[in-house]
């Protein structure tokens, strides 16, 4: 009983089968016959075309455009069976030759090609243009133009049913064989879910080439009538069609898109595009030269070539222009990818300057500050002593005064050295950046220097330590003050703005620029003179954005001046929920 209920359809489609072989065997070519025959095709038909109908809803993405291509070649297919139906079972007329229905027919299977040309089953890269598919598509046109030139002539041109019949029959083989052919392939090149459902349909179209040929073998002896054995296989292959839409009703998982194949293999599309497209021309030589076709059948075939070659050209103008915007756009990835590469290179070189030099100072600076503070005290006692005479006492306050610059040297290092983060929380960057304009203006008060700060309302706030980005901020405004301090004066512009989820702040000075912006940022580098700078200041800044998970460049203006750029990450709306909650 369980192996029943799993392949009810395989028994179901048997026993139908089976009973209807003993109906057609016992009572021949009758009238309950042929009606008969024609309901149970239609009405499996129908059940066919709405399973792959059912489909169309579930699905998403490429998945979806598949359906909707196999839901509109088997409604073609039926759509033929149905003016087939109407012919024989309400007209009671038998059918006419050339029928109407050979040209549906024939064209349902273009549907199936274009869904197979779509492969659902491959990932798709979305700044991919997808070249094979259109190269499918001009394939389809080719396969258009192959019925038009090779049967459609002897149908409505110049009608000869012998010939018609032959050519369509053979033609209509191929299609079938060929469309079988392309769906094995896929269902050799297609994983779990697609695999099951490819093979189902290479099967199920496999046996339908199989008994279209032998229907029309039997046509062409006169022994074919509906409901006669020959239905049989044609109606075994509705019944698979029919099952194959079910057999997509899988977890999703089971039709996840694979990765793209090889290039080889996506090349094999487009060298069929190109023989099909030189084949025109061939076909255009033997319709001009052939003396025994009739002149009505020339021309038409001359004029299908032409048109078809128009639909070439504008398919590969198409191709072209995609192919064009393609390259621009690989181009502009490429330059991005390589000044991305080159950032993060000059970043991971300054860090690892910064980790080696901070090991480095840290020892070095601890190891002074024992003998520092011996001779600055020592220093202060001399200076102070009124046994010296004046020149000894002035030597005793040089001493101290260079231990103190000394020692603030130390403090430079110590600070730079300092490898654990500080404590962080919630800060609004306007207010931090008001205090240190503020106290910048103070010291420039009276001095031809103008310090302006623009910054936006309501910006996010950031996660950091209030110190150490104080004393950041203060650094680049020195330096920027130092700088237009040479020119006898100038300006200093300040702004903070928003953009996406960072907070961007940009540090200008109308001051002559820095020569080496490349090296700013390294460790005792500096263009000032000897005893006012160590050099310290902007690597130390350096550390403290890449500790707030930040970024700081710099960069010299086309008209003079240079321009410090500080982007830090705004706080995430679950920091603020968790500092408000805790406030």
């Amino acid at each position: 009983m369980q192996s029943i209920r799993r392949h009810w359809w395989a028994f179901g489609t048997a026993a139908v089968l089976l009973a209807w072989s003993l109906v057609s065997v016992a009572l021949g070519r009758s009238p309950v016959v042929i009606v008969g025959g024609n309901i149970l095709a239609l009405l499996g038909m129908f059940a066919m075309t709405a399973a792959a109908a059912r489909n169309i809803p579930r699905m998403h993405g490429q998945s979806k455009i598949f359906w909707i291509l196999i839901f509109s070649g088997l409604f073609l297919w039926t759509s033929n069976q149905a003016l087939w139906t109407w012919y024989e079972v309400v007209l009671r007329k038998p059918l006419p030759d050339p029928f109407v229905g050979d040209i549906i027919l024939f064209m349902h299977l273009v549907p199936f090609m274009a869904a197979i040309a779509l492969r659902p089953h491959r990932a798709r890269d979305e700044h991919k243009l997808h070249f094979s598919t259109l190269s499918f598509l001009m394939l389809l046109l080719w396969w258009v133009f192959v019925y038009t030139f090779v049967v459609y002539p002897e149908e409505y041109i110049a009608m000869n049913v012998d010939v018609y019949s032959r050519s369509y029959d053979r033609l209509y083989f191929i299609e079938n064989l060929l469309t079988s052919g392309v769906l094995g392939a896929a269902a050799l090149a297609a994983q779990k879910g697609w695999r099951k459902v490819y093979w189902n349909l290479f099967l199920a179209s496999a046996l339908y080439a199989l008994a279209s040929e032998s229907m029309n073998a039997a046509i062409a002896r006169g022994l074919y009538f509906s409901g006669s054995l020959y239905d049989i296989p044609f109606l075994a292959s509705v019944s698979w069609f029919f099952w194959t839409a079910l057999q997509a009703n899988g977890p999703a998982e089971d039709f996840a898109p694979a990765p793209a194949p090889e290039r080889a293999a996506r090349q094999l599309a487009p060298r069929l595009a190109m023989l099909a497209m030189l084949s025109l021309p061939l076909l255009a030589l033997i319709a001009f030269y052939d003396k025994s076709m009739p002149e009505s059948l020339r021309n038409f075939r001359l004029i299908t070539v032409c048109v078809t070659l128009l639909g070439f050209g504008i398919f590969i103008f198409l191709k072209q222009y995609l192919l064009d915007r393609e390259l621009i756009f690989l181009l502009e990835a490429s330059h991005s990818n390589f000044d991305n590469l080159q950032r993060l290179q000059t970043e991971v070189v300054q860090q690892e300057k910064l980790a080696s030099l901070g090991e480095l100072v840290a020892g070095a600076a601890h190891e002074l500050r024992h003998p520092l503070t011996s001779i600055l005290g020592f220093s202060e006692l001399l200076s102070s002593s009124v046994s010296l005479g004046e020149d000894q006492r002035e030597m005793a306050q040089k001493i101290h005064h260079q231990a103190l610059r000394t020692n603030d040297l130390v403090s430079d290092l110590l600070s730079f050295a300092q490898q654990a983060p500080a404590e962080k929380s919630l800060i609004d960057i306007g207010t931090l950046l008001h205090r240190v304009v503020h106290t910048q203006m103070i010291k420039v008060e009276g001095r031809k220097i103008e310090i302006k700060l623009t910054a936006a309302p309501n910006l996010p706030k950031v996660n950091g330590n209030n110190n150490q980005l104080f004393m950041a901020f203060l650094e680049i405004i020195t330096n920027a003050i130092d700088a237009v301090t040479e020119d006898g004066g100038g300006t200093v512009l300040v702004s903070a703005h928003e953009v996406e989820d960072e907070i961007v702040l940009e540090f200008s000075d109308s001051g002559p620029g820095i020569r080496e912006p490349k090296r700013v940022f390294d460790p005792f580098y500096t263009t000032k003179p000897i005893g006012k700078g160590t050099g310290l200041g902007l690597s130390a800044t350096y550390g403290v954005m890449q500790d707030h998970g930040g970024h700081i460049s710099c960069y010299n203006k086309p008209e003079r001046g240079a321009v410090f750029v500080v982007r830090l990450p705004a706080a995430s709306r679950e920091q603020r929920a968790v500092a408000w909650a805790t406030s």
